[in-house]
Order: C-alpha cells, then sequence, then structure tokens
C-alpha cells in the first residue's frame, strides 16, 4: 500500500486549511497512514515531512512495518506529552489541527500549558474522509476477509448439529477463520436461535442449535487488517408460513436496496427503499437500526447508510447492506451482505446463498 501517497493527500486538505500539521491520536488512523499495527504511538503529519511518536516496545516492528518513516522513540521516563512538545518546537509549528473525535480534553489541556503559544485546532474527519474511498489494495483485502468468512462459515454449515450450543458454534467459526488465514474475528460472532434472533446483538449462550427452526449468524474475519461482515439465517427444522413470509420480505427488501446502491445515489434514499418495502409489508415498527455501514479497518465506518444519512455514494465505497425484522418472543431476520460502489453501479462482494431454499441445513 502506498502510505505515501495517503499522507500527501491529507498535506494538500491541511495546506488548504491553512494548518502547519496534523497530530493523529486516533490508533485506526496511524494505521491507516502508515501501516503500522501497533498502539500507543501518534503520527504527526507535517508540511515537510511526517514523524512517528511511540517508546521502544515497538521500535524493531516500525522497523518492519515502516520503513523509511521518520521515528521519535522517547526513553523510559518521558512522556508522550514531553516527546510531542519537543517535536512542535523543532518543528516549528504554529498552527496544530488536532482530532477532536479522538484527543481527550485533558490531554489538549495539558499541551497547551506546555506550549502556550501554539496554537490548537480542533479538526474532525480529515483523514476519515480519505478512508470513504477504498484504493485497490484495500478491495483486495476486503475480498480476501469476505474468502476467509465464507470458507470457515462454509464448514459450520457442513458441521452444524442439533446438540451445538449457540456458543459451540461461535467458537468454532472463529476457530476456522483462523484455518483459513484470517489473524482474527473482526467482531464477537452473533450465533442466535429462534427468539434469541430478536436481539440484534445476541450474546451467543446455551441454546441448542436444535431448539428451534432456525439461527441467525452474524460473522466477519479479519485478515490482517481488514474486515468482513456477514449475516445469514439457517434453516434447521420446519419452515412455517410466519418465518417464510418475514424471510421473504427481508430479502426482497434487501435485493431492492443493493439494485439502488450506485455512485451518485444518496444513502439515506438507498435505506428507504428496503425500509419502505419492509413498511409497506407491514413490518416498518420492526426494522429498528440502519441499514448498514461502511466497511473498512473498522467493521463499523463511514458512510453511515441509515434514516438522514446525507453521503452520497462514490466509487470504491464500501458498504454493508442489511435490513432485518425483529419480533420479540418469535425471533428475527437479518441479511446482510459487503458492496462495493463501482463506476458503473455496485458489486456484491459477499456470495454465501441466501435463498431460502439454500439457507436450509440438512
Amino acid at each position: 500500500m502506498d502510505f505515501l501517497a495517503r499522507r500527501d493527500r491529507l498535506r494538500k486538505v491541511l495546506k488548504k486549511a491553512e494548518l502547519d500539521a496534523l497530530l493523529v491520536t486516533d490508533f485506526t488512523n496511524v494505521t491507516y497512514l502508515t501501516g503500522f499495527t501497533g498502539d500507543d504511538s501518534y503520527l504527526l503529519v507535517r508540511k515537510d515531512g511526517d514523524l512517528i511518536l511511540s517508546d521502544p516496545r515497538y521500535t524493531v516492528q516500525f522497523g518492519e512495518e515502516c520503513p523509511g518513516l521518520d521515528l521519535s522513540i522517547r526513553p523510559p521516563g518521558v512522556s508522550m506529552l514531553q516527546g510531542l512538545v519537543r517535536a512542535f518546537r523543532s518543528g516549528r509549528i504554529a498552527r496544530l489541527a488536532i482530532e477532536a473525535d479522538s484527543m481527550t480534553v485533558g490531554f489538549r489541556d495539558q499541551i497547551a500549558d506546555r506550549s502556550p503559544k501554539l496554537e490548537l485546532i480542533p479538526t474532525g474527519g480529515f483523514v476519515e474522509r480519505l478512508r470513504l474511498i477504498k484504493d485497490k489494495d484495500e478491495i483486495a483485502r476486503i475480498r480476501t476477509a469476505i474468502w476467509q468468512a465464507e470458507k470457515a462459515f462454509g464448514v459450520l454449515r457442513s458441521t452444524l448439529r442439533p446438540e451445538m450450543t449457540e456458543k459451540d458454534a461461535a467458537d468454532e467459526l472463529e476457530h476456522q477463520f483462523r484455518l483459513f488465514g484470517a489473524k482474527n474475528a473482526a467482531f464477537a460472532s452473533i450465533v442466535a436461535v429462534g427468539p434469541r434472533a430478536a436481539l440484534p446483538h445476541a450474546t451467543p449462550g446455551a441454546n441448542r442449535i436444535g431448539d428451534d427452526d432456525f439461527v441467525l449468524v452474524d460473522w466477519g474475519a479479519n485478515e490482517g487488517l481488514y474486515n468482513s461482515d456477514l449475516t445469514r439465517v439457517l434453516i434447521t427444522g420446519r419452515i412455517s408460513p410466519k418465518l417464510e413470509r418475514i424471510y421473504g420480505v427481508v430479502l426482497e427488501a434487501q435485493r431492492r436496496a443493493i439494485a439502488a446502491v450506485r455512485p451518485g445515489a444518496l444513502a439515506a434514499d438507498v435505506d428507504d427503499v428496503a425500509r419502505a418495502y419492509i413498511a409497506k409489508a407491514g413490518f416498518g415498527h420492526r426494522f429498528r437500526h440502519g441499514l448498514g455501514h461502511g466497511l473498512g479497518l473498522q467493521v463499523h465506518e463511514a458512510p453511515r447508510v441509515a434514516v438522514k444519512s446525507q453521503t452520497i455514494l462514490q466509487p470504491g465505497m464500501v458498504v454493508t447492506v442489511e435490513p432485518g425484522i425483529y419480533l420479540p418472543g418469535w425471533g428475527g431476520v437479518r441479511i446482510e451482505d459487503d458492496v462495493l460502489v463501482t463506476r458503473t453501479g455496485h458489486e456484491v462482494l459477499t456470495h454465501s446463498p441466501k435463498e431460502l431454499a439454500e439457507v436450509v441445513v440438512g
């Protein structure tokens, strides 16, 4: 990945805003701009170069992950604040942008006390706006994370047994991620049987797969940096008329929403396509979350695909499309795919079967 090109794009943003530098304190943003995968490290992006500030634990790791990037390692007994103040002075920085969503008020005040002549400018979204559009390397890594997740899910599906608990299934799924090369799970896997599927973020417990006719699985893999995120409902018993109807409504709502994903589309309008269809079917009050979210270094990142989201979709954005209907005491159905916005429309990156006949187990 061309991390220098990313920092150069950020430098143009700073120049336009008449800022001398940006102190990047959000660790995910530091990773995006440098490739460094550790924590407790800040990045100073300046007009004439960039500087990582960290401690001796990461000296070797920086050499491996960020060769050529200037590094300031503070020795034991020297605080991050002291290291930053020295960097500000040596860099002749007068107007410093800070990440207001990441830096604490307390730390901001400490910098101001130690550097009274330094003008601190709170900013938001400078790096996140760059992260909205994925480059070809990022998309390739997301594809890898999807492949790992879908292969793992295929193994789980083929080995699913009535006596397995939700936790057993979640543990097996996350074990399979690693066997297919993933670093870890993108998030704590959700396995929810029957009525538990009415909880969008259910925690896997002792309920057994055979206790009801269906199970909802929400899972994703982290390939090392980038993530995937999918949801499927597996039919493990009888397909009741109620289940068939609700599943059909959710699937058609998702199809329509995916078809609306294209460059120039307003994210709120894509959400409305699915929401309106579900409402027309009589379940509008049972779809209580946004249609989707951005996907990349974080599982949930910009853009939001939800009511009132004013983001205009652009080529290179990767979003989830995941409508759902949740009925307390009965259960829930959610179907989720990862979708890339292309120049001519969209590409569904995920391929796990989702037609009702295809999700029957056994």
